[in-house]
């Protein structure tokens, strides 16, 4: 007898949302490329589950503190090894029935997917809330309290109040209650979701700053120290956005 559908509507079918009597009649269709087909989709579809708890699990912290009725605010930052810019803090409050399930720690998503949930993240979050602590302040106190300086400010930008704060790897100048997770933004959703949202934002920022300051190719390295950043460097000195405290910065602002 001859099949109805040829392998590439199979294919078509299984990227789309087979329905159980479909998937049934796969399973018994000779074909080996059918087969294949079949196969990719069951561990595809594995892997998506597995994302999915790996994603619930992450808001364990946060569902202890919404059972106790607190509004809850994620907090991490981004930038504090540059050798130029600010760095930057953000602070997600996100709501219960979140549902992104490809928020994780930032370090671990493409550029492209960071970019891809950043509108995401702000069209469904509660509140978001951006702290910049510029390079002065970074030469002035140090980049641990700058960073600690930048995470109050985004709290405090925020338009709503949380009773909790989840912060990864600090504790902040504030009385909302804390809890410090070390590496919180792979533990917790609303500190990826903050992650997310810090790096996005600042890389943001550096691009613009690279039209304003060319030769160091910030849009390309954030203002980390770079081969071509060194180089800029070296040949055209320092830049006002610049951390003067910072080693190499330092030698080249001596020299």
């Amino acid at each position: 007898m001859k099949n109805e559908l040829t392998i590439k509507d199979i294919k078509k079918v299984l990227n789309g949302q087979p329905v159980e009597q479909q998937l049934e009649r796969f399973k018994n269709d000779p074909r080996k490329g059918v087969q294949h087909l079949l196969q990719q989709f069951y561990q595809k579809q594995l892997r998506q589950k597995e994302k999915q708890q790996a994603f619930a699990l992450r808001f364990k912290y946060e569902k202890s503190f919404w059972d106790a009725g607190k509004l809850v605010a994620g907090i991490d930052e981004v930038g504090r090894g540059p050798l130029a810019g600010p760095v930057v803090a953000a602070a997600v409050i996100l709501p219960q029935d979140f549902a992104i399930y490809q928020v994780n720690d930032s370090k671990q998503l493409s550029r492209k997917l960071r970019e891809e949930l950043y509108p995401q993240i702000l069209l469904q979050a509660q509140a978001v809330g951006i702290g910049v602590a510029d390079n002065r302040l970074i030469d002035k106190i140090n980049i641990y309290q700058a960073t600690r300086v930048a995470m109050k400010k985004a709290v405090n930008s925020l338009n709503l109040m949380p009773q909790q704060l989840i912060i990864d790897a600090m504790q902040i100048d504030s009385d909302i209650p804390q809890l410090k997770l070390i590496k919180g933004d792979a533990q917790s959703n609303s500190v990826a979701a903050a992650s997310i949202v810090a790096k996005v934002w600042r890389d943001h920022l550096m691009e613009f700053y690279d039209h304003l300051y060319p030769g160091y190719d910030f849009a390309a390295n954030a203002g980390y120290g770079t081969k071509a950043h060194l180089a800029g460097l070296k040949a055209q000195g320092v830049t006002p956005i610049h951390r003067l405290t910072f080693t190499p910065v330092t030698n080249s602002f001596e020299h």
